[in-house]
């Protein structure tokens, strides 16, 4: 039997910009059968035509993914990092078979458990117990199988209390929770998992990277998408980057999440968002600032962020997360820290909001700056890999130089002779 879990070669997905793919009922899929051979003799006339199409100019069309080629061995826990918009999730959606390639193709060999949005693969009007045993079926598991894992599933997910509730009325955390269960513990050979862990609480991520570590020491094979460097580097050691659809690097995965990082990373202190969207809440605009212009370690600095509420939001969180080139968050900060009433309700409008960072705590060293906003436990509306900034000693380098933490505070003792 071949190592070989997931082999990708020449992957490439097409989309034509403003326009949904086709949903096709189960008369579609009859006739597109029935129409195969036909197809067949025009199809390699109708690509070359489109490919000409597309780099002419004269059509509306972005490439999401182009000519990737990679292999996953069994057993091997990879993962995919890359900017929004990079194709990381074209790319699973791909391998999960909802959508298909423009060109190119995947190999998989074994059995795929996929979690790539909230409630993927549920029926809203099914209860959470038939909605696990709908799950284990489309994975071909025998009815004995389920039962087997029913128990160890729910108390997993903690929604005992819900299991025979509709999954429609479960609130964007117990979906998730139930979801990442039945899809880790229905033994898929091969599991994908988007974003989507970042929606549930930190108890219920420590728990379901605690899981994928256990599924990837059983000898299966799992694919993670996160923009979570930490996760990627403590759950994986091998690392794909995707960049603009294209695969830019693959490797070690300390080695990749070093070189995104470092250059992924906009060099600069202000940033600003390339498009506005529709969501309740934007960031569209950060900035770094410092009094003397340059950002020694002993000094204060300022971040400074500009978002717009569209709508009335509840529950809602504005952040700034720094971290460093090894994917390591070190500090982390949220609006609500002072200001827990905006928990209540954020009312429409445009709203600056600044963080002060004070001096002699941070180690002098080149930092990254990560920008969130989200309604707590349940949605993310904005992720971003804003800029990187680097912090200098301009006083005696020696005081600090043997020194190895990142936090390196000046904080009072209280030394006394006692003889």
């Amino acid at each position: 039997m071949s190592d070989i879990a997931i082999r990708v070669e020449n992957l490439s997905k097409r989309y034509r910009i403003g326009q949904r793919e086709p949903y096709r009922a189960l008369r579609d899929v009859l006739a597109r059968g029935l129409t195969a051979p036909f197809r067949a003799t025009t199809s390699a006339f109708r690509r070359s035509a489109a490919t000409a199409a597309n780099l002419s100019g004269t059509n509306n069309h972005i490439w999401a993914l182009k000519d990737v080629s990679f292999d996953v061995k069994r057993g091997e826990v990879v993962g995919i990092i890359g900017r929004n918009g990079a194709g990381k999730s074209t790319l699973l959606k791909i391998l999960s078979r909802i959508t298909e390639p423009t060109e190119g193709y995947a190999e998989i060999h074994g059995r795929v458990g996929s979690l790539l949005e909230v409630g993927t693969g549920f029926h809203p009007e099914l209860t959470g117990r038939e909605n696990i045993y709908l799950n284990g079926a489309i994975l071909g598991m025998k009815k004995y199988e389920i039962e087997r894992k029913f128990d160890e599933i729910v108390d997993f997910a903690e929604i005992e209390k819900f299991i025979d509730t509709p999954v429609k009325y479960y609130s964007s955390g117990m979906y998730v929770r139930l979801a990442f269960t039945v899809a880790a513990h229905l033994e898929p050979e091969i599991l994908l998992v988007d974003e989507v862990l970042a929606v549930g609480d930190a108890a219920f991520q420590k728990k379901c990277l605690g899981k994928m570590g256990d599924v990837a020491k059983e000898g299966r094979t799992v694919l993670f998408v996160s923009h979570n460097m930490g996760a990627i580097s403590n759950l994986t050691r091998h690392c794909l980057w995707l960049d603009n659809g294209i695969l830019r690097e693959e490797g070690p995965t300390m080695d990749i999440v070093s070189h995104y990082l470092e250059e992924g990373y906009k060099k600069i202190t202000k940033w600003q968002t390339p498009s506005l969207n529709n969501k309740p809440i934007q960031i569209i605009q950060a900035e770094i600032v410092s009094e003397s212009g340059y950002f020694d370690v002993k000094s204060n600095f300022k971040i400074n962020i500009e978002y717009i509420v569209r709508e009335p939001v509840y529950g809602a969180v504005v952040s700034a997360i720094i971290h460093v080139s090894d994917g390591a968050s070190i500090l982390g900060t949220e609006d609500i820290d002072t200001n827990p009433e905006l928990l209540e309700r954020r009312n429409p409008g445009k709203y600056r909001a600044t963080v002060d960072i004070p001096g002699n705590w941070l180690s002098p060293r080149k930092y990254f700056l990560r920008l969130h906003s989200g309604v707590v436990f349940q949605s993310i509306f904005d992720n971003i890999e804003a800029l990187s900034f680097e912090l200098i000693e301009t006083g005696n380098p020696k005081i600090r130089a043997h020194k190895q933490a990142y936090l390196l505070p000046y904080l009072d003792w209280d030394i006394k002779k006692l003889s």
